[in-house]
């Protein structure tokens, strides 16, 4: 073979190389690429992933593989650098924080982060930034979200109010007491009582998507529930809210149902109106972000997680869209697959989709 033939072929093999899309990918070291294929480099006999640190190869000398025992078979070994046969680092780091996850869980106290970072050999700096990326939260924040879980288990099974507070490893009843609000929305003593005492007012109407339930209770309102049933409707408010005093809703209040089926029917009127929101700080986050998106557009729950900080936490963001409670109010049914498919709603698909279509003609 003349070396005119040799260059001639490099050429082509280069011009291959480049016209693959994968090859857009490895000149990027994009790691999103990663696990889908790996690459392997004729000169050196390794296969790297596609987010490589090493330096580019000739797109000549490259050959894609769909995984890393087909590079293997073709005599190529793991690189040293990106190591493709071990778990990749942000697999390491979500097996790490899920550790540490079910380290906060059991331990009596809520661990400080030093004690968490000591824990993996990572400074306390390094630790907080990658939990966060993962889980969606600060290890404290999270820690405070399983305390308050804790206190609900306990004021259903313990003896008295305080044995509860200190069972969920308080301290003392005022910090419980102070932090009760946002997660129970209402003292620890109402809440083992069922919301004893606390009055919520409701009303049923209906809609162009059947029946609407909409409750307020002294914060604000708790709930915009849609359904086929109205009697489901009221049963399931009863069952959130077991000892409250359920009232019916009075004229003044039939107003307040008036402006919601409003916002169902024109979306862009968007409601000022007060709202009783009870979840976790990182539920809360998920929430107010699904306020920020307008009406007519819509954002996958990739995006979305990205947008509160949390890229990773893909999962949690979508549970967090389905404990909503406040429909349309907190617009979850904005939220859509990354192929722009519609996923679940706690309502129906249908009214997802009927929402969607009447916010985009709007």
């Amino acid at each position: 073979m003349t070396m005119s033939t040799k260059s001639e072929m490099r050429a082509l093999q280069a011009a291959a190389t480049v016209a693959d899309p994968r090859w857009a990918a490895v000149a990027a070291r994009d790691a999103r690429a990663d696990g889908q294929f790996f690459y392997a480099v004729r000169t050196t006999g390794v296969y790297c992933q596609p987010s490589c640190g090493a330096r580019t190869p000739r797109p000549e000398n490259v050959a894609f593989h769909a995984s890393m025992a087909d590079a293997e078979r073709a005599g190529f070994r793991p690189c040293r650098r990106c190591r493709p046969d071990q778990p990749s680092l942000a697999a390491q780091q979500a097996a790490m924080v899920a550790g540490l996850c079910r380290h906060i869980e059991q331990a009596e106290q809520p661990p400080t982060l030093d004690a968490l970072a000591a824990r993996v050999g990572l400074s306390p700096f390094h630790l907080h930034r990658v939990f966060k990326a993962v889980t969606g939260v600060t290890p404290r924040a999270y820690a405070r979200a399983q305390r308050a879980e804790r206190v609900r288990r306990e004021l259903a099974a313990a003896g008295t109010v305080t044995e509860a507070i200190y069972g969920a490893g308080y301290n003392s009843g005022s910090r419980c007491y102070e932090q009760a609000d946002q997660v129970l929305g209402m003292t620890p003593t109402r809440f083992r009582a069922g919301g004893a005492d606390t009055e919520i007012h409701f009303a049923i109407g209906q809609c162009s998507l059947g029946a609407i339930l909409v409750a307020r209770s002294p914060r604000g309102v708790c709930a915009i529930t849609l359904g086929d049933d109205p009697q489901q409707l009221a049963r399931e408010l009863q069952d959130r809210f077991p000892q409250a005093r359920l009232i019916g809703g009075d004229a003044r209040f039939e107003r307040l149902v008036a402006q919601v089926v409003g916002l169902v029917e024109a979306p862009q009127l968007g409601l000022d109106l007060p709202l009783d929101l009870r979840g976790t700080a990182f539920q809360q986050r998920v929430w107010q972000a699904l306020r920020q998106i307008p009406a007519g557009q819509t954002l996958s729950y990739a995006e979305l997680a990205e947008r509160i900080g949390a890229p990773t936490a893909v999962r949690a963001v979508a549970q967090a869209c389905g404990a909503n409670t406040l429909a349309v109010a907190i617009p979850c049914h904005r939220v859509v697959r990354s192929d722009g498919a519609l996923s679940g709603y706690r309502w129906g698909v249908e009214r997802k989709r009927a929402l969607l279509a009447r916010e985009g003609q709007a």
